[in-house]
């Protein structure tokens, strides 16, 4: 029974040392603006985006997306890669309103 958990314990200290996460984010972000820019989001995102950068270590890239009230932007990020480099900012029509 001792030879049992000296193996099982052995198993996971070699699976945890094993096991390194990526360094996040290791390339820049892009962060979706669903509205031409000079509007209230996209400033709002311009100074999100700064501040994230600082934090982050990584240059965060504004991206305008205008057109159908927020749909197209919207859409860009739902077809983006699913890891975590590509997000959007919105408001109640383009993220809750849209769906009804």
């Amino acid at each position: 029974m001792r030879g049992f958990w000296a193996t099982l314990s052995l198993s996971f200290l070699l699976g945890v040392a094993a096991a390194q996460a990526q360094t996040y984010p290791s390339r820049p972000m892009t962060l979706v603006v669903p509205f031409p820019p000079g509007g209230s989001t996209d400033t709002a995102a311009r100074i999100m985006g700064e501040r994230m950068r600082a934090s982050l270590g990584q240059s965060v890239v504004i991206e305008n997306v205008g057109g159908a009230g927020g749909s197209i932007g919207i859409g860009r990020v739902a077809r983006a890669a699913p890891d975590g480099y590509t997000f959007d900012i919105g408001q109640w029509d383009t993220h809750v309103g849209s769906i009804i």
